[in-house]
């Protein structure tokens, strides 16, 4: 099911290119079908055998794929995929052909239902985590879906800045969680949960990422702004589905830590306090959405409430709540998209005789009204009864308290009810009729058939008590009292008492609305918008002082921070642990004299670079204690690290020229004499410490070391080079967390510099019928075939291809003459294709040789290097066409491809697999999956190269090109550079 939710988001941006609105219906397929299939499997779950699916992913860590599908997650899946179907259809008539990112807008919403189908079944925390923060993403762009309305992007801005800082905090407390728990499963938690101070706090940090996504006091600023978004999320995302998972996550902790007094209480409170607040200001608002608006948190506060109870009829209560609030408000949000479509407007002052014009859409907004006020025979009247009850049974001051404030809260929700019935449908006697475009049977539909579950959930709620029971029953504890049923008549009691005093209070509250307006108006709560923006201003304010104080724009000084705190941080351990007591190995300075001859040329470059003022020669000095170590590695009988060493070397002493053509040749005046001789201590003492943590670590090994393993291990993997093998089979997590780190840092230059991924042909304007085409010099000695041209005209543009073939370069076309050198054209168009030769060797022959994909692709990139140095930057463009960001791209997909692989076609992520290719005449060729894993790190590595020669090579050419064409100087650093 998640895997087809997410193959329709792909493809739904092609439905809808091909097929416009109508592909929302080819997408609705998708959830229609989850749902059936869903509804299929609800016997059995009821019965007590929940579905299961676990998929080991990293059992030492205690991760896996888990998946459950129990009552609870039987009937959040049923709302999310059901209505989601619905939402869709609706979709494919409230849209026009012509919307600006429709297919953009149909895969994000089909996405989400995948994210919250995954949600509600996820069965391990962490991937509950994922899930959740899926559903934030989404969400975040489903809002803010109108990209040119700047309300619209504040309220997508504030709804994820919201939503992520609750999950951030529910993050840190899952982790708790399990680790109190020894497990990260969550049935397995739940059945065996931990108790103690620890866990209260994770319960905490849990709720937290609960009443932010749910829209809960102090976090419910965020939903009233949301309404910015289409009318289809808001049906789904703000009644039905995402605003639902922090009320699901409530509920799915209850049956453990209901009875753990911080959850209690923090629900009952907050939750009661917001049905209260927003069931208030619901009253005063003129937009129809945006008085649903604030009716959803209010209701979503009583969700909260209602579950914070805590007990067994509390949980049936609230999970009837929970299906009833999404069968009445799913259908209001729509009828208020078809009133928009249909009027023009949302505003209840501008709306009058719709009851008239409109009748299926009047009488299907009664029905859900009616629930929402909680008036029988309807899933609402059922639902509050059970709640009133619930609340009745549970004892307590504080729980009594909150009850009142139910009341008063179910009070309002029958007042804005009222007040939305009357301002969409009645007549207005100051107002003419308001025309209407009358709404298609499609766009209607799902509205009423909505509302007609939320009937059907009250008429037969007898139906209903067997599957919500089923939930209810794992919540422990109900007061002493039997098991309540859902049921539409209870006979006389409180709970009908309060039912008949929630409606006569809303009536008064109508009759008397414009009293209450004024009251409220008098009484209002502040702003949440403004509230959001002046926190947003107050931290931004605060993040400018803080990084002008530490940002000084002085690399010194953060490098000499940086060095300092490892200093203190380090040393403060070694000295109060007494770590030189350890049992230390004796030291062996040299195994053979030839060490000390690179040994010497080290240091002696090192104490060089740290004198001379020429840049040139301070890069020259670096790349020899580079070359030095490599020739260390070498002698120490490590030829892997060594040829890496010597690539890396190469590679970096090019990128340092290629940096210094823009700064000045010679370094500034040195600093003071103090601060040089503060850096020198910093310096050394660096290199004291990091020398003494070295030896200590190998004074501190407490178990033997497992290299004696590496040639057996290498064996079985079907290597003999041990380093190679280690990349890419033992630890080829590693190798997967570096390459992209690489990615990374290729994405950073490009963005830091400035990239030009192609070469442009020249534009010739013609002038006067006559023809200047501006050609570099060396064309003039290629021979070229003229031919007549037709007449042109002033103001024509003409585009000339030439078809050169030069003897050895064609990029050297472009350069200058005196720029040019025919020896090293010739050297470079020979190397290269050498260069590509030998990274293909190293990179087949690295599993079982010296070499490797890294290796490989830093010696093709070095081939492309030589090229682009011989001829210019035309060159490079014509030396690979690929663009460097889709040799990344495809990088990374090779690896990951390979590690996805492992558990497609064996045991795990990342397993290993080898076979035989035989062609003929050619001996067999033994291929394993590292190769391919290896090819993707090669492939990267190149596209990472190619992407450093655009942006520090080709970049600073077109821009000194064109600062010369504009007669400026060559634009450089200040002089005032730190020595």
């Amino acid at each position: 099911m998640l895997i087809a939710h997410f193959a329709a988001a792909v493809l739904a941006p092609v439905l809808v290119r091909w097929w416009g609105r109508n592909a929302f219906l080819a997408l609705a397929l998708v959830p229609a079908v989850t749902t059936v299939w869903t509804l299929a499997r609800t016997p059995g779950v009821i019965a007590g055998q929940p579905l299961q699916l676990l998929v080991p992913w990293a059992p030492e860590y205690r991760l896996a794929l888990a998946f459950r599908m129990d009552p609870l997650g039987l009937v959040m899946a049923l709302i999310a995929a059901g209505i989601g179907t619905l939402v869709l259809v609706y979709c494919a008539r409230y849209f026009d052909d012509d919307e600006p990112g429709l297919g953009r807008f149909a895969g994000v919403l089909t996405g989400f239902a995948g994210a919250m189908l995954g949600l509600v079944l996820a069965d391990d925390l962490i991937q509950l985590y994922l899930y959740w923060e899926l559903t934030t993403v989404f969400s975040y762009l489903l809002i803010g879906h109108y990209t040119e309305r700047r309300d619209s992007r504040r309220a997508a801005a504030m709804a994820i800045n919201v939503t992520t800082l609750g999950g951030l905090a529910m993050l840190v407390g899952l982790i708790m969680l399990g680790e109190a728990a020894d497990t990260y499963l969550l049935s397995e938690l739940l059945a065996d949960p931990p108790r103690g101070t620890a866990v209260s706090v994770a319960l905490v940090l849990v709720l937290v990422g609960a009443l932010a996504k749910s829209a809960i006091l102090p976090f419910s600023l965020w939903l009233p702004a949301a309404m910015q978004a289409p009318t289809p999320v808001s049906a789904y995302l703000h009644a039905a589905a995402m605003v639902k998972a922090g009320v699901y996550l409530i509920a799915r902790f209850t049956p453990a830590f209901g009875d753990v007094a911080v959850w209690r209480y923090t629900a009952l409170l907050l939750g009661t306090a917001t049905m209260v607040a927003a069931g208030w200001k619901a009253l005063r608002q003129h937009d129809l959405k945006l008085l649903l608006a604030y009716g959803t948190v209010s209701q979503l506060g009583f969700l909260t409430a209602v579950f914070g109870v805590g007990t067994r009829d509390a949980a049936l209560a609230g999970l009837a709540m929970l299906c009833a609030h999404a069968l009445f408000k799913a259908p209001l949000f729509l009828v208020v998209g078809i009133i928009d479509h249909s009027t023009g407007t949302r505003d209840l002052r501008e709306l009058s005789g719709l009851r008239t014009r409109m009748p299926v859409v009047f009488w299907t907004s009664v029905a859900a009204l009616a629930s929402m006020a909680g008036l029988p025979p309807l899933a609402g009247f059922v639902a509050k009864e059970s709640v009133f009850e619930a609340f009745q049974h549970a004892g307590g001051l504080v729980t009594a308290l909150c009850l009142a404030g139910v009341v008063v809260g179910s009070v309002f929700t029958v007042g804005y009810s009222l007040r939305f019935l009357w301002g969409a449908f009645l007549d207005k006697p100051d107002l003419s009729p308001t025309p209407v475009h009358a709404p298609g049977p499609l766009f209607v539909a799902p509205a009423v058939v909505l509302a007609a579950l939320g009937l059907a959930g009250g008429l037969a709620a007898g139906l209903a008590d067997p599957v919500l029971a089923a939930y209810a029953d794992t919540v422990p504890g109900n007061a002493g009292h039997p098991p309540a049923h859902l049921a539409l008549w209870h006979g006389f009691s409180l709970p009908l008492l309060l039912s008949a005093v929630c409606v006569a209070g809303g009536l008064l509250l109508f009759r008397w609305r414009k009293r209450v307006a004024w009251l409220g108006a008098r009484f209002a709560l502040p702003d949440s918008g403004r509230i959001y923006r002046r926190i947003v201003y107050s931290v931004s304010s605060f993040a400018t002082q803080v990084t002008g104080l530490t940002q000084r724009g002085s690399l010194p000084l953060y490098l000499g921070t940086i060095l300092v705190s490892l200093l203190v941080v380090s040393t403060v351990p070694t000295v109060w642990g007494r770590l030189w007591t350890l049992d230390a190995p004796p030291v062996r300075w040299l195994d053979s004299p030839a060490q000390l001859i690179p040994a010497t040329i080290v240091v002696l470059a090192a104490l060089g670079a740290l004198v001379v003022r020429s840049r040139l020669f301070a890069v020259v000095l670096v790349g020899m204690t580079g070359y030095g170590t490599a020739t260390l590695f070498v002698l120490y009988g490590a030829p892997d690290l060594a040829l890496t060493q010597f690539l890396v070397e190469t590679v970096s002493l090019v990128v340092f020229v290629l940096v210094l053509r823009r700064l000045p040749a010679r370094f500034s005046t040195p600093v003071l004499r103090s601060r040089r001789l503060i850096n020198l201590g910093i310096g050394a003492a660096t290199g004291v410490l990091v020398a003494v943590l070295a030896y200590l670590t190998l004074a501190g090994r407490q178990a033997e070391t497992i290299s004696g393993d590496f040639p057996a291990a290498a064996e079985e993997a079907g290597g003999h080079n041990i380093v190679s093998v280690l990349l890419v089979d033992v630890r080829a997590w590693d190798t997967m967390g570096e390459i992209s780190v690489l990615a990374a840092v290729a994405a950073g230059v490009a963005s830091l510099l400035f990239v030009r991924r192609r070469a442009r042909l020249p534009h010739t304007r013609v002038e006067n019928s006559q023809i200047a085409v501006p050609l570099p010099t060396p064309l003039a000695q290629q021979e070229t075939e003229w031919r007549p041209l037709p007449l042109l005209h002033a103001g024509d543009v003409l585009t000339l291809r030439l078809e050169i073939k030069p003897l050895w370069l064609p990029g050297v076309l472009s350069l200058a003459q005196e720029r040019r050198s025919v020896i090293f054209e010739v050297v470079a168009r020979l190397l290269f294709p050498v260069s590509i030769v030998v990274s293909v060797f190293l990179l087949l022959t690295g599993h079982t040789q010296v070499g490797g994909g890294f290796a490989g692709g830093i010696v093709a990139g070095l081939g492309l290097m030589v090229r682009y140095l011989a001829g210019g930057r035309h060159e490079l463009y014509l030396a690979l066409r690929l663009p460097p960001g889709l040799l990344i791209g495809l990088g990374l997909a090779l690896t990951t491809g390979t590690a996805l692989a492992g558990a497609v076609f064996g045991s795990e992520i990342l397993a290993g697999g080898a076979f035989d290719l035989h062609l003929p005449f050619l001996e067999p060729l033994h291929l394993t999956s590292a190769l391919a894993f290896d090819t993707g790190v090669y492939v990267l590595v190149i596209g990472l190269i190619q992407d450093i020669l655009y942006s520090l090579g080709a970049g600073i050419d077109e821009q000194a090109e064109k600062d010369s064409r504009t007669g400026q100087a060559p634009r450089r650093e200040s002089e005032e550079v730190t020595a």
